[in-house]
């Protein structure tokens, strides 16, 4: 399907930031959630009202010569929407969303927050796996793979997007899916800020709503990193998928009164008896250790959305991540250094047990990287004159761990500064190659760290 969508007589161009506006800056530096703005400068800054916005802001930059990047949320840590000289394109704006309950399918603009998508689905029964934090826009989550609520058990959430409406280089709108531009629809998801076209609505396929979400927890002091982290390796494979195992080593671990380490178990069940039976794992000799032992407690997904937001407050950040299959004898050492040198609370070291099925992904979607462990570091600080001090906590620690890593996540990656994996390397070369045939000219940004 193709959709010739027409200009707006004379509104348009009048509607331009360019730089030097005198609303410019503010206008560049608020796309950012993290406070720490790169010194990267589009020319050219457009926020989208609709779809028809968003053709003519493609077709003017297309003219121009212009690349364009693209903004939903501004939650990317390392700002891959602010690129010098381009045009941004700011799509906040659309986030309509409909709902079909009875098919169990809901499309939704990529403005729509995932935590007020996840309340709006759930008010009819419904179910997402929606990102972590608030704020989160789908538009950047979905492209990138989205690692979400109960997302052991979903899925990544770009397995569960059935179609999408794009814009393409030539100004087009299309339809993607699996019968209809299909090397689009595949491209997309998985493909993150590098995607060749911008997304104005996705078909998402969504499930019913567990009748049961708790979560339980323990906190250990940080000499217990050695056994803890033993303990997480030992029993990856054995956690069930509606658990979302992590464990958070950070300077101001709760209950504990200084560093130490966060173990969190939230769980989404259909009974509380099957709840409790998901979390018996906890109950294992590695309690005897903790400061603090929270037992299984129903909680609603909004308070998790607040939970989570208590490790993320408005600051300055650098972060980095890999995904790893390595054995904990040869990351504990990296991990120790890195808990010593942590900036100060709440930064925090993240591991999380993900360990997906065998041969649960397939060819269908650029997405194709994802592995046993997930470790990311989130470095938050205050000061922008502690920039230099904290900035590369996260990356360097990764930098030591590199070879023991598989890939990143384009969620929280940091491409520019550290070059890594993100898709295996023949859906890299297949996105390429899909890439040269619908942007031949470059229209659309393509990843950090790659020309």
């Amino acid at each position: 399907m193709s959709t010739s969508a027409p200009l707006r007589s004379g509104t348009f161009e009048q509607r331009l930031i360019r730089r030097g506006d005198a609303d410019y800056e503010a206008t560049r530096a608020g796309s950012m959630w993290n406070q720490r703005v790169p010194a990267r400068y589009p020319e050219v800054i457009v926020i989208a009202r609709d779809v028809v916005d968003v053709v003519a802001a493609v077709r003017w930059a297309a003219k121009r010569e212009l690349r364009v990047s693209v903004k939903s949320g501004g939650h990317s840590w390392s700002g891959n929407h602010l690129r010098d000289d381009g045009l941004l394109l700011d799509v906040a704006a659309l986030d309509e969303v409909t709902v079909d309950r009875a098919r169990r399918r809901a499309t939704t603009g990529p403005g729509r927050k995932s935590n007020e998508l996840a309340a709006m689905l759930g008010r009819q029964g419904l179910a997402f796996p929606t990102g972590h934090c608030l704020g989160v826009c789908v538009g950047g989550y979905l492209l990138q793979g989205g690692f979400g609520w109960n997302g052991r058990a979903f899925g990544p959430a770009c397995m569960s997007v059935v179609g999408l409406d794009i814009v393409t280089a030539e100004g087009e709108l299309l339809h993607a899916s699996e019968e209809e531009n299909a090397d689009l629809f595949w491209a997309a998801r998985g493909s993150g800020a590098g995607f060749f076209g911008v997304v104005t609505r996705f078909h998402l396929k969504v499930y019913d709503k567990p009748r049961v979400t708790a979560a339980a927890g323990q906190t250990f002091p940080l000499s217990a990193l050695e056994p803890v982290l033993r303990w997480m390796h030992a029993i990856r494979a054995e956690v069930p998928a509606s658990v979302e195992l992590q464990l958070a080593i950070t300077g101001d671990a709760f209950g504990v009164g200084g560093p130490g380490i966060e173990l969190f178990a939230p769980v989404f069940a259909n009974s509380l008896r099957d709840a409790w039976r998901a979390l018996r794992f906890l109950d294992s000799p590695i309690r005897r250790l903790a400061k603090r032992r929270i037992p299984m407690l129903p909680v609603p997904l909004s308070a998790l959305y607040r939970l989570v937001m208590t490790h993320y407050p408005s600051a300055r950040y650098g972060v980095d991540n890999l995904w790893t299959h390595a054995h904990v004898d040869e990351l504990l050492p990296h991990l120790e250094h890195a808990a010593r040198t942590l900036p100060p609370p709440p930064s925090h070291l993240l591991w999380l047990n993900w360990s997906p099925p065998a041969g649960a992904r397939d060819a269908r979607m650029a997405f194709s990287m994802e592995d046993e462990t997930y470790l990311a570091l989130y470095g938050c600080w205050q000061r922008a004159e502690d920039d230099a001090r904290y900035a590369p906590w996260a990356v360097s620690n990764v930098r030591r761990m590199q070879h023991l890593a598989s890939g990143c996540q384009l969620a929280d990656e940091n491409l520019g500064e550290r070059p890594a994996r993100f898709v295996s390397d023949d859906h890299l070369q297949r996105l390429d190659a899909i890439r040269l045939e619908r942007d031949p000219r470059g229209t659309f940004q393509t990843w950090m760290g790659r020309p």
